[in-house]
C-alpha cells in the first residue's frame, strides 16, 4: 500500500515539475519577448503607448450565416446602389448646388421610408 502511494506521489511531483517547468519556460519566452521589444522600438513607443488606448483582446467579426442574413445583405446592397444611383443622377442632371443639396438631404430623409414601404415583412 505505502509503495503505491509513493509510486502515485512521484507521480504527482513529476507532473508538478514538468507543469512548473513549462510555466518557467513560457515566462522567459516572454521577458526575452518584452526585452527585444523594447530594444526595437525605444522609449518613444512607451510615451506613444501610454496615451493610446489599447484593446483587451482582438474583436473578431464573424459574419451570420443563412438564408435571412443573405436576404438582408442583398437588400442593404440594392438600397445602397439605388442611393447612389440617386445622388449620381442628381450630380449629373442638376447645375445648382442648393438643389443637388436638397436631394442629398431628401434622399437621406427618405431612405427609412422607402426601406420600409418595399422591404415591409409584417405583410
Amino acid at each position: 500500500m505505502s509503495k503505491e502511494r509513493a509510486r502515485r506521489r512521484a507521480e504527482r511531483e513529476a507532473e508538478r515539475e514538468r507543469l512548473a517547468a513549462a510555466r518557467a519556460e513560457r515566462e522567459a519566452r516572454a521577458a526575452r519577448r518584452r526585452e527585444m521589444r523594447e530594444r526595437i522600438v525605444g522609449p518613444v513607443a512607451g510615451v506613444v503607448a501610454a496615451v493610446l488606448p489599447r484593446p483587451g483582446r482582438p474583436v473578431r467579426v464573424v459574419r451570420q450565416r443563412g438564408y435571412l442574413a443573405r436576404r438582408r445583405r442583398t437588400e442593404n446592397a440594392v438600397v445602397a446602389v439605388l442611393w447612389f444611383l440617386v445622388q449620381v443622377l442628381a450630380w449629373i442632371l442638376l447645375d445648382s448646388w442648393m438643389a443637388r443639396l436638397g436631394v442629398f438631404l431628401g434622399s437621406i430623409l427618405l431612405l427609412p421610408v422607402f426601406v420600409t414601404i418595399v422591404f415591409d415583412r409584417r405583410s
